[in-house]
């Protein structure tokens, strides 16, 4: 016969757990293994909340629930695992506002945890011209190789907008594309003097070769005459960057132009027009990348920063 055990005082935290588990198996019939992980999840945020002076539920607050899950980020925990976590939180406070266990949800004003920002593959401006030196300019490919190259790194274009572009798109006198991004949403980029260059030696030189007496709008062809594809241009890109024993991809070019642009002063506004972007949000992720160069130059240049990584030897 089981002891009819007495329940624990309704503001501690052990019974406000098991009370919710109770629940959930009951009433929201989560599964077993859905329980057990709730459980896992929900004693060690509690056991961080102890640790951080809360007592009973209504102790625990906003910035404790952002502090642990922050600290599961820094354990290196996958998103799919920290969302979890906050599912199991975010519940758990639902129900004791429900019962009564506390007077408003410390999670109600917090979102999911966002996926860690990845910052973009950036090529140093050397690396970028051992790339663009690699075409072969005796030959059609090589020149319009050469040509969208050039001109990706002039304009910082998107993959898609290069190989969408039409002869008429190009106004070499005021060096001038026109191109349409993202929702059909059409500007105006301007490129320099070298990527023109490149341009008319792959009209002049090289488009027709590939055209072999077929028309087509498109300006850069594949060996059969027709408009190059995304694969094409992946396949090639990937060739070139196992020649330079780096892993490129088809926007590598354009994170590096957004990049060097505002490591040499450019506007973020205007870097944000440049390259097209909807939300300036898009266009700071790039100011990240040249912090953590500015960061690194500093740390390898500045006699009290190398002095901190390199502490003199006592005697």
């Amino acid at each position: 016969m089981a002891k009819n055990l007495q329940k624990p005082p309704k503001d501690d935290l052990a019974w406000a757990l098991e009370d919710y588990l109770d629940f959930a198996a009951v009433e929201r019939g989560f599964s077993n293994n859905t329980l057990v992980s709730y459980r896992f999840d929900l004693t060690d945020f509690l056991s961080c909340c102890r640790s951080w002076g809360a007592k009973k539920p209504s102790d625990i607050t906003a910035e404790m629930v952002l502090d642990f899950l922050q600290l599961q980020l820094n354990k290196g925990k996958a998103e799919a695992s920290r969302n979890r976590y906050f599912a199991a939180i975010s519940s758990f406070f639902k129900f004791l506002l429900t019962e009564e266990y506390i007077a408003a949800d410390p999670t109600q004003n917090l979102s999911r945890p966002k996926r860690a920002c990845k910052l973009p593959q950036v090529m140093l401006p050397e690396q970028v011209e051992q790339l663009l030196s690699l075409p072969d300019l005796a030959t059609p490919l090589g020149l319009r190789d050469k040509a969208m190259l050039e001109l990706l790194y002039a304009s910082g274009l998107r993959v898609s907008e290069l190989l969408n572009l039409k002869i008429s798109d190009i106004n070499h006198e005021l060096k001038f594309i026109r191109c349409f991004g993202k929702g059909g949403k059409e500007r105006i980029v301007p490129f320099g003097k070298t990527a023109l260059a490149a341009l008319k030696a792959y009209e002049q030189e090289g488009r027709g070769k590939l055209l072999k007496a077929q028309k087509t709008p498109e300006l850069f062809l594949n060996f059969h005459g027709k408009a190059l594809t995304r694969q094409g241009f992946w396949q090639i890109i990937k060739a070139y960057g196992k020649t330079l024993k780096y892993d490129i991809t088809p926007h590598t070019l354009r994170h590096s132009v957004a990049t060097h642009l505002l490591e040499n002063g450019a506007d973020l506004r205007v870097v944000q027009e440049f390259l097209g972007h909807a939300d300036i949000s898009t266009t700071q992720l790039y100011t990240h990348i040249t912090n953590s160069h500015l960061r690194s130059v500093y740390n390898s240049a500045h006699p009290r920063a190398k002095l901190r990584q390199n502490p003199p030897k006592e005697d």
